[in-house]
């Protein structure tokens, strides 16, 4: 296989099979997969995920996905599980085991203890007349026709069923929580994605400057207070309400229409009606009335006030836009 070609072939066909091996799925789900979501949404306790090769690397992130989503779940490997580990399972946690074949030596040594515990058991495999299938109360099927691998061996289309099957478990639980964008944020909040759902404008308007004139201010005094700010705008206030506002865009057409403008002021070089936007909004929505605009700063209000200046840069900078 040296051609380029025959590479793209090869892996395209490992795509095909791994996606008609998922489209598959859907056909094998039965009852089982219901009463485990009703199962694992009713426990008191969490979801113990136990594995064995690469099986346990699915296991990991079918564990983080859960966990993720509103579901407490823990990983535990299955080797380590019968030297020790299986102090992790308590009393009302529901285990589930993943194993292509089902007849692992360290599942039909593990699958005992846990059920000596009366522990209930769910598993993910792909064969639903081995050991681990007989022993569990449900089953859901991962069945492939043929692992990727060309000498169908390495877990590669098995494995994907897997990781699809807990994906499907965890949106249905997810669902059935009624889990929200707020609590999705509740657990991703240092990421960009988390800080889009929680990030309001107060947070990043609060840390800049307030830069602000009155309709009579001098020109001169205009251009001082949008330097010294450094945000490219200042607003233009009276009594605390905003009346206009003056960016760098407006100081540049001023200087070029007027050679003299020493008797200018506030009023003669602001635009009326800004945009502007609550200090409680969203810092998202802040992003997408810049984009919709084509403008890189806002005005921000309290309570009709003016109360300070969100910057493009300012989104930028926590990796919102």
């Amino acid at each position: 296989m040296n051609s380029t070609q025959s590479i793209i072939d090869l892996a395209k066909k490992t795509i095909d099979l791994e996606r008609d091996a998922i489209a598959n799925l859907s056909h094998l789900l039965t009852e089982d997969f219901a009463n485990t979501v009703q199962l694992i949404y009713n426990s008191k306790g969490r979801v113990v995920i136990t594995g064995i090769g690469k099986s346990a690397i699915i296991a990991n992130k079918i564990v983080a996905t859960l966990n993720s989503t509103g579901t407490p779940a823990v990983f535990m490997h299955a080797a380590d599980a019968i030297h020790g580990d299986l102090g992790l399972i308590l009393e009302d946690d529901v285990v589930i085991c993943i194993s292509k074949s089902g007849n692992t030596p360290e599942i039909k040594v593990l699958v005992p203890l846990i059920k000596n515990a009366n522990n209930k058991m769910i598993a993910i495999t792909g064969n639903n007349k081995s050991y681990l299938a007989q022993q569990c109360d449900f089953v859901l099927n991962t069945y492939v026709e043929q692992e990727a691998c060309p000498n169908n061996l390495a877990p590669t289309t098995s494995t994907t069923a897997q990781l699809v099957m807990g994906d499907a478990l965890a949106i249905c639980l997810l669902e059935k929580r009624g889990f929200s964008s707020k609590d999705f944020a509740k657990y991703h909040p240092g990421g960009a994605l988390g800080k889009r759902l929680y990030l309001r404008v107060n947070d990043l308007s609060s840390q800049n400057e307030k830069p602000k004139v009155e309709l009579n201010t001098s020109a001169k005094k205009v251009i001082v207070e949008i330097s010294e700010k450094m945000l490219g705008v200042t607003a233009v206030v009276d009594n605390d309400k905003i009346i206009g506002i003056i960016t760098d865009g407006d100081l540049r057409r001023m200087l070029t229409k007027n050679e003299d403008f020493i008797h200018l002021t506030a009023k003669d070089i602001m635009s009326e009606n800004p945009k502007r936007i609550e200090e409680d909004a969203m810092a998202i929505d802040a992003m997408e009335m810049m984009e919709e605009h084509g403008i890189s700063q806002l005005l921000v209000e309290k309570d009709g006030a003016y109360a300070g200046v969100i910057h493009i840069h300012d989104l930028i900078k926590e990796g919102i836009l």
